[in-house]
C-alpha cells in the first residue's frame, strides 16, 4: 500500500516553489498525494490560485478560511480553519501531512497534526527571516518530526534547537531546482502575453507587507513606485500577500494604474514567472524568490526593508531602507553598474543543492513511523 502523504497549501508562492515536491511524490512508486488548499489560493482578490493546482490532476480538498485586512484576521482565519479541517483530515487519513514555511495556515496544519498524532515533515525550518515570520516558522520546527533545511546553516539552526541530527535531512530549496529545470517561455512569448519591449530591461516587482510594520505598508510600496516611477522603467509588478496592510498597498498600487510602464497581475504562473525572472533586468522588492531562487538567473536583487533580514542571500542582493532615493539609486546600480553585474554573474546560490524535491520523496517514503518518530525528546 502506497504512504500517503498531505500537503497544506495556502498561497501561490508556496505552491510554487513546492510544486516540484508534489509532483515527485505524485509520480513516486511509494507514495500518493493529496493538497488541502486554503486562504488566498480560494480568494478572488488574488487571482483563485487553486485552480492551478487542480489542472495538474492532483487530489483537492478545499478549506473555506480567508483573510481579510484587519490585524485579527490571521486569527479569525485559523480559528476557521482549526474548526473546518480535522474531520477532513480524518476523511483522507494521510501518513504524514507535509508543510512548508512560516504562514499561519502552515502553523494551523502543524498544530493539528500533532494533536492528532499524524507525523509533521516540514520544508524550509531553520531560516532567519523577520519580526513575527520567524517565530512562526521556528514554532513549526518544534512540532515537526521530520526536518528539510535549505542550507547547512539552517541545519544547524534545526539541530541547536534540540531536534535529533536523524531528523535532519539538508535538501536544499526544490524552487531552485525547479526552475532550473523546468521549460521557460521564450522572450517572444513573454513579450506578447505582458506586453514588453524586450530590447529594453525591465523590473519584476513584488513587495509585501511586514507584519509588525503594517501600519507603514502603504507608505512603503509608495516609496518603491515612486521611485519605479522617477526611473521611467517597464514594470511587471504582482500584488502582495494576503496580510496585513497587503490591501493598504493594493490602494496605492492602483493609483499608478495609469502609469504606462508599469503591469499589474494579482498573480503570475509559475512557470511565466521563473521566465519573467530568468529574462528581467532586476527584481525589486522584499519577496523570497529574491533570495532564495533570484541568485541562480544572476539577477540583481534590490532588496527592501526588514522582511527578509539575516537571511542568508548570495552576492546578487542589494539591501535598502524604505527610502525612494535609495531604492532609485540602487535600481540604477542593479540596472547599469557593469562591475557590479559581472560580479554576480560568478557568485554561487546558497540554497541550490541538487534535487530537492526527488529527495523530499525519498525520505517520505522511506522514513519509518513508530514511536520513536512521534515521540521527541530534546537531546539536552
Amino acid at each position: 500500500m502506497k504512504r500517503k502523504i498531505l500537503y497544506i497549501s495556502g498561497t501561490r508562492a508556496d505552491y510554487g516553489f513546492m510544486e516540484p515536491v508534489l509532483k515527485k511524490i505524485q509520480t513516486h512508486s511509494d507514495l500518493e498525494i493529496e493538497i488541502i488548499i486554503t486562504g488566498m489560493h480560494l480568494m478572488q482578490d488574488f487571482g483563485f490560485t487553486g485552480e492551478e493546482i487542480t489542472q495538474n490532476s492532483f487530489r483537492v480538498h478545499e478549506i473555506e478560511a480567508v483573510f481579510d485586512n484587519t490585524p485579527e484576521s490571521v486569527l479569525k482565519f485559523m480559528a476557521s480553519f482549526f474548526q473546518k479541517t480535522p474531520h477532513i483530515i480524518r476523511q483522507i487519513k494521510p501518513d504524514i501531512i507535509l508543510v512548508a514555511g512560516d504562514r499561519a495556515e502552515m502553523l494551523a496544519g502543524a498544530i493539528i497534526a500533532s494533536y492528532m498524532s499524524i507525523p509533521l515533515a516540514h520544508v524550509s525550518g531553520g531560516d532567519v527571516t523577520s519580526t513575527i515570520d520567524e517565530h512562526i516558522r521556528h514554532s513549526i520546527t518544534k512540532l515537526a518530526q521530520i526536518h528539510f533545511p535549505y542550507t547547512p546553516k539552517s541545519a544547524e539552526r534545526i539541530f541547536k534547537m534540540g531536534e535529533d541530527r536523524w531528523r535532519i535531512h539538508m535538501v536544499g530549496s526544490p524552487g531552485v531546482y525547479h526552475m532550473l529545470h523546468q521549460e521557460l517561455a521564450t522572450k517572444n512569448e513573454l513579450a506578447k502575453k505582458y506586453n514588453l519591449d524586450l530590447s529594453r530591461p525591465y523590473i519584476l516587482m513584488i513587495q509585501h507587507p511586514v507584519t509588525l510594520e503594517s501600519d507603514a505598508a502603504s507608505e512603503q510600496i509608495r516609496k518603491t513606485l515612486s521611485a519605479i516611477a522617477d526611473l521611467d522603467i517597464q514594470t511587471i509588478l504582482v500584488y502582495p500577500n494576503a496580510d496585513v496592510g497587503g490591501l493598504q498597498m493594493i490602494n496605492v498600487i492602483e493609483e499608478y494604474a495609469a502609469n504606462p510602464n508599469i503591469r499589474t497581475f494579482k498573480s503570475i504562473p509559475s512557470k511565466d514567472f521563473f521566465s519573467l525572472m530568468k529574462y528581467a533586468g532586476a527584481m525589486v522588492g522584499n519577496s523570497s524568490s529574491g533570495i532564495v531562487e533570484a541568485p541562480s538567473y544572476h539577477l540583481p536583487v534590490i532588496n527592501i526593508g526588514s522582511r527578509q533580514a539575516g537571511r542568508e542571500r548570495g552576492k546578487n542582493v542589494l539591501d535598502v531602507g524604505c527610502d525612494s532615493q535609495k531604492i532609485l539609486q540602487a535600481i540604477k546600480k542593479a540596472l547599469f553598474d557593469e562591475k557590479f553585474r559581472s560580479l554576480i554573474q560568478k557568485s554561487k546560490n546558497p540554497y541550490d543543492n541538487g534535487d530537492a524535491a526527488l529527495k523530499i520523496a525519498n525520505v517520505l517514503a522511506s522514513v519509518v513511523i513508530d514511536k520513536r518518530l512521534l515521540q521527541k525528546q530534546l537531546r539536552y
